[in-house]
């Protein structure tokens, strides 16, 4: 599944006072769907790519764009959304599939969701919608209910197996699974949109936004940063900007989120205050809307059966039990200092900082043959300890560097599609989640329209 989701759990149709719930028809070919809860703490699904209004989906190919390396739900929804041209497709293209209008996406979600139906209409797919996962509720060491907080009040969700997609481990942290927590995490993004950058484009030729947020020349210029912005299929007069930071930020601690998200708005409308006051044309740019959830970058990672290494992901290792596979290069943003680092399977590495020259060179030296992709295992997915608790989207298991690459939304959607099988199948074995077959996992979910290698 996308993302967002809170938390996730497939359960067995049999079980008395189980809430319905399920994943997509296709994710269990041939064989009859089981019941799925969606907990979502926001008011609609899609995470990052709808509450937190980042609209760039990474390529769905090798690095050569010689073959298309990922599939399923990702690419079915962006062709979803071609068709009422709310995506603006860019392949091939060495990183980038496509621009989305992340509104569109949200109710293309939504009709995602609607769609799953048993043959008599039932759904099979029960959304809690503005509900916050509270607690897990065990017995006989296997979590057996989450318990969540909405309007309606405290409830229990009862399940056979459980997905955490909350990003920052809320599930396995009270669980007592254990987890990592980076020293100087990735720092956290609010998006915006902007209105009227156009007029500045046009009338200052050569203009850099993200120079110009940057320029220490103005007194509320940005520090320590870097920025991106991008067109919104559909309306073009729209920039989605992607250039504020919280330096230092455990997104994880409820205080330490609350002081991001502030300080990320603030600097969201410094954008639009340099940019007005300091560029002709700038008197009509205006600050029209501000994600409702900051993007996270890096929190919790569970401690899982394998922990990917940056070396993995840059020498394009191959895994027995693969799930996911990607391109995107190792994108690392620095806590400490301004700008990212990238390192490419070619061996090639970038330093990229505001108003400063690239810094190029090799993090290895040149070979005749590079690695064009590489891939994530079904054991990065399974959290220690757990027996019926799996893991999918930016908390599964691994080192700083392989983190850098797999986090991206076209890896993360790969990773709830697998582990929403995986439920599937554990409870079809009768087992625990690190007894799947995982060559039964790989051929269902090639069967269901991923791309598995």
């Amino acid at each position: 599944m996308p993302p967002s989701l809170e938390a996730s759990h497939a359960h067995d149709p049999r079980r008395k006072h189980n809430q319905r719930h399920s994943h997509c028809r296709r994710l269990r070919p041939g064989r009859k769907p089981l019941s799925v809860a969606i907990i979502e703490n926001n008011a609609f699904f899609g995470g990052v790519a709808t509450a937190g209004l980042v609209n760039i989906w990474h390529s769905l190919q090798d690095t050569g764009n010689r073959r298309q390396i990922i599939g399923g739900l990702t690419h079915e929804m962006v062709q979803r959304l071609q068709r009422r041209g709310a995506a603006d497709v860019r392949e091939p293209n060495e990183h980038l599939y496509a621009f989305l209008n992340t509104t569109e996406l949200a109710c293309e979600l939504d009709e995602l969701v609607r769609e799953q139906q048993a043959p008599g209409g039932t759904p099979r797919i029960r959304p809690f919608l503005h509900a916050r996962f509270a607690a897990p509720h065990v017995e006989d060491g296997r979590m057996t209910a989450a318990i969540i907080e909405d309007k309606s009040g405290r409830r229990a969700v009862r399940a056979s197996c459980f997905i955490d997609a909350t990003g920052d481990g809320d599930v396995i942290a009270r669980l007592g699974l254990p987890f990592t927590l980076n020293d100087g995490p990735q720092p956290p993004t609010v998006c915006c949109y902007l209105l009227g950058l156009d007029e500045v484009i046009r009338r200052n030729p050569g203009f850099d936004l993200a120079k110009a947020v940057h320029d220490p020349r103005f007194p509320n210029a940005l520090k320590q940063g870097t920025l991106w912005w991008s067109r919104v299929p559909g309306a073009n007069q729209i920039a989605m900007v992607a250039g504020t930071r919280a330096h230092g930020a455990d997104c994880s601690d409820a205080d330490q989120l609350t002081g991001a998200e502030i300080e990320c708005r603030r600097q969201a409308r410094a954008i639009r205050d340099i940019v007005r006051h300091n560029f002709a044309g700038g008197d009509g740019v205006s600050l029209a809307a501000m994600s409702s959830y900051i993007g996270i970058r890096e929190s919790r990672h569970a401690t899982c059966l394998h922990r990917l290494t940056e070396q993995e992901v840059l020498e394009g290792v191959r895994f027995p039990d693969a799930v996911a596979n990607g391109s995107y290069r190792v994108d690392v943003h620095h806590s400490n200092r301004a700008g990212i680092t990238f390192r490419y399977l070619d061996g090639t590495e970038i330093y990229s900082a505001p108003d400063q020259p690239w810094v190029k060179g090799r993090w290895r030296e040149a070979r005749p043959i590079n690695p064009t992709f590489y891939q994530i295992p079904y054991r990065s997915l399974v959290p220690r300890g757990a027996k019926n608790v799996l893991v999918a989207g930016r908390l599964i298991d691994a080192d700083r560097g392989a983190y850098g690459a797999i986090r991206v939304m076209v890896n993360c959607n790969q990773t709830g599609e697998a582990a929403g099988l995986a439920c599937a199948l554990a409870l079809d074995a009768g087992g625990d989640v690190a007894e799947v077959d995982t060559e039964r996992l790989r051929k269902d979910l090639e069967r269901s329209g991923a791309v598995i290698i």
